[in-house]
């Protein structure tokens, strides 16, 4: 029975065969007698004949003249758009091979085009100049730079030199570093962007976890002024033993960049014909945590770590070895503040009944600020803090329990991304996903006022296409807010807009074309006539330019 099986099956498949061999030659005889895009429009005979725009950089509200061919037809039945915004037309000076309109006030750097009768005919490029640029003199070539092909910088710090620190996820920078010397997540440059290494010397820098660098704090007074704590998802610095893996994700720095270390004698030795392993050397910053660190603060000679963390740790070094740490864990979610030793202050988020901390919030803080008094302010996906209501937002009383008087209100109602103080204007600026904040229709940014209640004159226009991950605000009160959207309001913004303080788009501010990728931190530097802004994150292109994450744009006042 099987072999006949085989036999009917071998027939109908040389069968199914030559009925396919049978069809395709009679189609190859038969030939396509049918356009399968018969039908679709005729394209207008219109064309652009100027491919580049005299002068290369134009302003908002500039008359400009193209070349064209073939308008006359459509003279009464055609638009000009520059990035989207449509130009006004100067009827006089426009006929069938000249083209004259004005630049839009609100345009940005980006294609003009021409619509007619439903179909677009793209021409050269635009670039609108204002009073926001890109520093031509900015010394950053390759930037941040990682093996996996994803880097960012997290943090910048400034230095009372004038230099900078920088930190983030990445393990080279300006191509400087090398396979058996990395630049591991820190890195320092000078006031115009060159990478240097003078007076700072930070070896391998970070290893262990996802080896990165969230946030570092300059010290700036007391016993161990001068130093750094930096804090982020690492378990060494300048060390890639195994047994050297002691780090857990914090750690302070001497002035020089080295670790700042303790040698210890008399050390625990399962092991005595290894005699070297009777001592060792270990962080004089005896303090970590179980998770990640996203910010790190100093005030009054101690520091506050917070981020997405369950508990403290403490080396315990009477029990530890050369090879073997024994630690000491103390329940302590989400935030902690030790001394400069590293020991826990326990009159902080701390129950002593319980011998824990308080619950904290019930979802991720995504990012956080201090006032000058030292009451932290959080905010990020959460809804309650300590069991209180708290949406997305909270500020702590120097104890860690929720500040009531705070004038946040009902809060957001989405996640708050960012937020970031400015103590010049005292004011406060926070983006994100959501589109109300205490009651008021606030669509991905807000400004509000040093107590957390909104600023009654300040406005935003839906943001759509994405959402809000950055914003922060300069002393001359512009707000730079950036992200993943493509509008505001009925503008086209590619993720990067600057607004005034009462939330219109800056006039003259907003020439830059399209933005992509995350902003996380800026540093603002006055200068005659303006400002400088250095802006740090996983910055891919901005307008024409490829910043390789830290870009410098000048601010004319």
């Amino acid at each position: 029975m099987l072999i006949h099986i085989k036999y009917k099956f071998k027939l109908f498949l040389l069968g199914a065969i030559g009925l396919a061999t049978a069809f395709v030659s009679c189609q190859k005889e038969k030939g396509l007698t049918e356009d399968p895009y018969a039908g679709g429009k005729k394209p207008l005979d219109l064309t652009f004949v100027t491919k580049t725009i005299d002068p290369d950089v134009v302003n908002p509200g500039d008359v400009l003249s193209v070349k064209v061919k073939g308008l006359a037809k459509y003279i009464s039945d055609f638009k000009v758009y520059v990035n989207e915004i449509e130009a006004e037309v100067v009827p006089a000076s426009t006929n069938d091979s000249t083209l004259t309109f004005k630049v839009p006030l609100t345009a940005s750097t980006g294609s003009m085009w021409i619509t007619s009768q439903g179909q677009s005919f793209f021409g050269p490029i635009v670039k609108v100049g204002g009073k926001i640029s890109v520093d031509a003199s900015w010394k950053i070539i390759n930037g941040s730079v990682s093996a996996n092909g994803f880097s960012t910088v997290l943090d910048i710090e400034t230095l009372p030199g004038g230099n900078y620190l920088v930190g983030g996820e990445f393990n080279d920078f300006e191509l400087k570093g090398t396979e058996k010397l990395p630049i591991g997540g820190i890195a320092q440059i000078t006031g115009d962007g060159a990478y240097t290494t003078s007076g700072l010397n930070f070896g391998k820098g970070v290893g262990g976890a996802l080896k990165q660098i969230n946030s570092i704090v300059r010290i700036p007074t007391g016993s161990q002024a001068g130093k750094y704590i930096i804090a982020g998802s690492f378990t060494s610095f300048n060390s890639t033993r195994p047994n050297r893996q002691t780090l857990n994700n914090v750690a302070r720095l001497n002035t020089a960049g080295t670790l700042d270390s303790l040698i210890l004698r008399d050390v625990i030795n399962p092991k005595p014909q290894e005699t070297f392993k009777n001592g060792d050397t270990v962080s004089a910053f005896n303090a970590g945590v179980d998770g990640m660190v996203r910010k790190a603060f100093v005030f009054n000679e101690q520091i506050y770590l917070v981020g997405n963390f369950n508990n403290y740790k403490r080396m315990y070094l009477p029990n530890s070895s050369y090879d073997e740490k024994v630690y000491d864990y103390t329940r302590m979610r989400q935030m902690v503040r030790v001394n400069m030793d590293g020991s826990m202050d326990s009159t902080f988020h701390y129950n002593k009944s319980t011998r824990q901390s308080a619950i904290g919030a019930n979802g991720i803080v995504l990012d956080a600020m201090m006032q000058a008094d030292g009451k932290l302010i959080l905010v990020g996906t959460f809804s309650t803090f300590n069991g209180v209501q708290a949406n997305r937002i909270v500020r702590l009383n120097l104890d860690g329990s929720v500040d009531n008087s705070f004038g946040a209100g009902t809060g957001a109602n989405s996640d708050i991304n960012s937020i970031r103080y400015n103590a010049t204007t005292n004011k406060i600026v926070i983006g994100g996903s959501f589109t109300t904040f205490n009651g008021k229709t606030a669509t991905g940014v807000n400004l509000l006022n040093a107590d957390g209640t909104n600023v009654s004159t300040f406005n935003s226009q839906a943001i759509t296409g994405g959402i809000t991950t950055f914003a922060g605000q300069l002393n001359n009160g512009k707000i730079i807010v950036s992200g993943s959207f493509n509008k505001y309001g009925d503008y086209l913004r590619q993720g990067f807009m600057v607004l005034e303080a009462n939330g219109q788009l800056a006039v003259g501010y907003n020439n830059t074309g399209g933005f992509q990728g995350m902003i996380y931190d800026m540093v603002e530097t006055p200068i005659t006539g303006g400002s400088q802004v250095i802006l740090v994150g996983n910055i891919l292109r901005f307008n024409s330019t490829f910043p390789h994450n830290l870009l410098r744009l000048n601010f004319s006042n």
